[in-house]
């Protein structure tokens, strides 16, 4: 391809744990979604700079580091106090970077020959929105805004007010080659500047959510500083590298954003990190994308399933609130730290309103267990999986029927809570919205693995008569199921049962996740594979959430014919798991493909559903965040899907399977620092071969499929 396509508006977005700054390519902070946000408030709404008056020119603009940009501009003609100032002869630079807030540096040449004297003043309003108003574009000012210079100290300082929710904006200048000034809303600043000098001022943008204390900015000239040299604990150098550049870039890129995508909450403990769900909406904990990632990157970056199960844990509800469709054992959906959660406005503090977050809890903490080889994980959060899989029987049922359903209490609560979460996401034939409560027939499978694998842990934690009843469960689940869920005549599983205990007929891309989870029995699966991969399903670039051939099928839609690159790496999982290796390596080579011809080799959340034709490319779904933590870490989970690694831990000791079934657009691969049991691994796969480079794990290395029987645990799972 010879042009990049780009995901989004064209908008500059720089953040940095939950800071993030939206600008327009000039540098422009317009209202609507633009904004600096932290803690789902926006400090800043508004930003300009004017010299003399007159908008600068822009050159060139861009974001250097997932925490930096700069601006280039020139000046438009002017007049000073001494005549003309030609065009083109002032040069601004504008560097911003982000940390616990936005440090700003000005630096204005003057390129003509004589001195020019020159106003320059930077206009910064706050109107302290809540995240969820912007989003919609509704603004409403619940409370009181108040702002102040200090011209002794050289502050703005701006504060919002309302009950017991406060936020404050400290605006700070700082090493200023000229005195600040405030008027008409503006900093103004007076430059007087001799031929081929230079003007120079800083400004700091503060958030102030609780205490001032120890806000810090980065320093000047840092927009293509290291993490290491900014202080940021960053990510180990999971690496690969491959015959195939756009695999490697995209690796690149998906490390890259899910460093950008970290979160660290000191108010919770420090040193413990999870993956935001992406920028700029999602800035927060999500118990279900949290979760999600976790099994992702499992095999690179298990602090992510560390941080989920710790965070999570803490979270996990111990009393019933409808309002926040919180139930004891529950695990939450987001939580948010806005006016409107804070004031109890919405019911995000935090809210509960997934199924999908409880089970997935559990195999998650089996994922990690497999993967460091630390049973006192499983005993530490054995109570967690224990209460998880009490909501699951007591709660997760809501008719009585034996399966899996979700239904709001909640007057703000979403109507559907699997991972397809939009209003209209599951539909019946004739596209009407089914009616509550649902039971979608991927939270079966999940529900399946998660009691398969708490069976195990009770193995491990020597309780075998609550592993053998866990076991029994997940058999009748697993014949009820089957019988109930199947779709004959479309050789596929229905999408669900709607709240009149009916199957849904629609077909969709929830059945790919059931082949992950196991709960497909061995003569089934392949005319699941084909369904998934016939051409109402299978874009070219991915596999649609919903059948094109459905009268609700929209490419441009949300959940109900886009595609998503997490949904397809799920999906290939699963294929992988039944032995359709060659299937899983058509839906990998759809999405790399995809992420060949955007910007950066990056993924998106989403990108719409219409079908791959020559001269084509992945057409953008509008609003899709970017970066965005599942997106990215399909790349890890496409790599290990393909390679066949599968980490085990049990009573011989721990292995790490690697069945690699690499494609010839991928032929061989070398992964350095592959992580598990404490340690790394070194490998290289190529021809059907395993060469391990270095192991400083306690792990040993097996050339096979994982061992165990198709059903509760497959032989041929990417990862454990």
């Amino acid at each position: 391809m010879t042009f990049p396509v780009q995901i989004g508006p064209s908008t500059i977005t720089i953040n940095r744990d939950d800071r993030v700054l939206v600008c327009q390519p000039d540098g422009r902070i317009l209202g609507d979604e633009d904004g600096f946000f932290t803690r789902d408030t926006r400090f800043i709404s508004g930003y300009e700079l004017r010299i003399n008056g007159v908008r600068p020119l822009l050159l060139s603009s861009a974001p250097i580091q997932f925490f930096s940009s700069r601006f280039e501009f020139t000046n438009d003609a002017l007049v000073d106090i001494d005549g003309p100032i030609p065009r083109q002869s002032l040069a601004l630079r504008l560097d911003r970077t982000v940390a616990d807030g936005v440090h700003e540096d000005y630096d204005l040449v003057n390129y003509s020959r004589r001195p020019v004297r020159l106003t320059v003043e930077i206009a910064i309003l706050s109107d302290f929105a809540d995240i969820f108003d912007v989003k919609h574009g509704e603004i409403v000012r619940r409370g009181e805004l108040n702002t102040r210079w200090f011209r002794s100290r050289g502050e703005l300082r701006s504060n919002y007010v309302n009950g017991d929710f406060r936020r404050d904006l400290i605006v700070a200048v700082e090493r200023s080659s000229s005195t600040p000034q405030f008027a008409n809303g503006s900093l103004v600043f007076v430059a007087t500047i001799p031929p081929k000098d230079v003007w120079h001022t800083c400004l700091k943008w503060l958030p102030v959510t609780r205490s001032s204390r120890g806000l810090v900015t980065l320093d000047c000239n840092a927009v293509d500083a290291s993490l290491r040299k900014v202080g940021a604990k960053h990510l180990p150098n999971v690496s690969v590298e491959t015959p195939n550049p756009i695999v490697d870039r995209a690796w690149d890129q998906a490390v890259r954003d899910l460093e950008a995508l970290k979160l660290e909450d000191p108010a919770f403990e420090r040193g413990v990190f999870i993956p935001a769900a992406g920028v700029p909406w999602f800035v927060t904990l999500f118990g279900r994308d949290s979760l999600i990632v976790s099994m992702q990157g499992i095999s690179g970056f298990p602090e992510f399933a560390g941080g989920a199960l710790r965070r999570l844990s803490e979270l996990q509800a111990t009393e019933d609130d409808p309002e926040r469709d919180m139930e004891p054992g529950k695990i939450p959906h987001e939580i948010r730290h806005g006016e409107l959660a804070q004031l109890r406005i919405l019911p995000y503090q935090p809210y509960y309103g997934t199924h999908d977050a409880t089970s997935l809890f559990v195999i998650v903490l089996s994922y990690l267990y497999h993967w460091s080889a630390d049973p006192s994980l499983l005993r530490r959060y054995l109570p967690n999986a224990e209460a998880a899989m009490a909501w699951i029987d007591r709660f997760g049922d809501r008719n009585n029927d034996g399966f899996q359903e979700y239904r709001t209490r909640s007057s703000h609560g979403h109507y559907n809570q699997g991972w397809k979460d939009a209003g209209d996401a599951i539909v019946e034939a004739d596209g009407t919205l089914s009616p509550l409560p649902i039971a979608t027939c991927e939270l079966q499978g999940y529900v399946y693995d998660a009691k398969t694998r708490m069976a195990e842990i009770y193995d491990v934690l020597e309780r075998p008569e609550d592993a053998k009843r866990l076991r029994r469960e997940a058999k009748r689940l697993y014949d009820r199921f089957n019988d109930k869920f199947w779709w004959e005549e479309e050789g596929t599983y229905y999408l669900g049962l709607n709240g009149r205990r009916e199957p849904i007929l629609s077909v969709a891309s929830n059945a790919g996740h059931l082949l992950q989870s196991g709960i497909v029995p061995p003569e089934r699966a392949e005319r699941v594979v084909r369904r998934l991969m016939a051409p109402d399903m299978w874009s070219g670039w991915g596999i649609r959430t919903l059948s094109s051939d459905h009268p609700y099928y929209n490419p441009f839609s949300y959940q109900t014919g886009s595609v998503w690159p997490h949904d397809n790496a799920t999906i290939a999982g699963g294929f992988r798991r039944y032995g359709f290796n060659a299937e899983a390596a058509v839906v990998a080579k759809g999405i790399f493909d995809a992420a060949e011809r955007l910007v950066g080799q990056r993924l998106p959340e989403l990108f719409s559903g219409l079908p791959r034709v020559p001269a084509s490319f992945p057409v953008p779904y509008l609003g899709a965040n970017v970066p965005q933590a599942w997106a990215a870490g399909s790349v890890f989970r496409f790599v290990a899907i393909l390679c066949g690694l599968h980490a085990t831990t049990d009573a011989d000791g721990s292995r790490l399977y690697v069945n690699p079934a690499l494609p010839d657009w991928m032929p061989e691969i070398r992964i350095r620092n592959l992580r598990v049991g404490g340690g790394s691994l070194d490998v290289h796969l190529a021809d059907g071969e395993v060469e391990v480079l270095s192991n400083t794990s306690k792990y040993k290395v097996v050339r096979a499929p994982a061992p165990g029987p198709l059903g509760p645990r497959s032989p041929a799972a990417p990862e454990s």
